[in-house]
């Protein structure tokens, strides 16, 4: 298990544990789910490079739960932020490969140049930490004693995410006129691992199991600060459609348990 890895978890415990003297309530849960992540392979605006370079996350989640907090002194103000907030951390995984789809990878074109796009192959494994803050327009002390009731919700964030491609093509060794397209030679292939951070906006909702649990979904977008996450990236001066950096689509169904304060 790298550094990072234990500290991902010293943190998450450390949040976990951490302000319970406060009356915060805790909450734990698991979620998982496809992910769709929108990378340089395949053509641009392509359906089913959208589509086809799709693989799956699971993580662990964990809430910080303000609505039983007793203050009698409070604000309307922190009122408010009590019946509608939560604080949202987490630390997941996510595992995508790839591969190029589009017209230049249609099994018709013959060229060097199709059968080294068609050749090419890649993965990623993403590990995120992050924290994320939920905004319920429902209340959600009155979710909290309603069983079979529904609390949607929208949330935004941040992640520091350490990622690990890998990229290679089934002609043999990368980075030769025998393997690897031009587009894709100096230094626009990395099997480096590396870190990064991103910013996360989701919706979703829960639904109200009994009162120490519930089901939930969620519609999460994630984007990278960087374009090396799936490891590749053209030189976005000459070759402008890949200009943008990564970023990735996951939907999750989780179960949350309420561990009260």
């Amino acid at each position: 298990m790298s550094k990072f890895h234990i500290t991902a978890l010293l943190l998450v415990a450390f949040i976990t544990n951490g302000l319970a003297q406060f009356g915060i309530s805790h909450e734990i849960g698991i979620v998982a789910g496809p992910t769709i992540f929108k990378s340089d392979f395949g053509e641009n605006g392509d359906f089913k490079a959208g589509i086809g370079n799709i693989g799956y996350g699971v993580g662990f989640v964990h809430y910080m739960n303000f609505s039983d907090v007793h203050n009698s002194s409070r604000t309307i103000f922190q009122s408010f932020l009590k019946d509608h907030f939560k604080v949202r951390s987490e630390i997941s995984y996510q595992k995508v490969t790839f591969q190029h789809y589009g017209k230049y990878v249609d099994d018709k074109k013959q060229s060097t140049f199709a059968k080294q796009l068609r050749a090419m192959r890649g993965s990623t494994a993403v590990t995120n930490l992050g924290v994320q803050f939920e905004y319920y327009p429902l209340s959600i002390e009155d979710f909290g004693n309603m069983p079979n009731s529904f609390a949607p919700y929208i949330s935004i964030g941040g992640q520091y995410s350490f990622y690990t491609p890998e990229i290679y093509s089934t002609l043999g060794k990368l980075n030769t006129s025998l393997t690897t397209p031009k587009k894709y030679s100096n230094g626009a292939l990395s099997n480096e691992e590396d870190t990064v951070w991103s910013i996360v906006g989701s919706v979703g909702s829960r639904y109200k199991l009994n009162t120490v649990s519930d089901l939930m979904v969620d519609l999460r977008a994630q984007y990278y600060f960087s374009d090396y996450v799936d490891g590749m990236r053209p030189d976005p001066k000459i070759y402008t459609e890949n200009k943008s950096n990564d970023w990735n689509i996951w939907f999750t169904v989780g179960y949350i348990y309420y561990l009260g304060y």
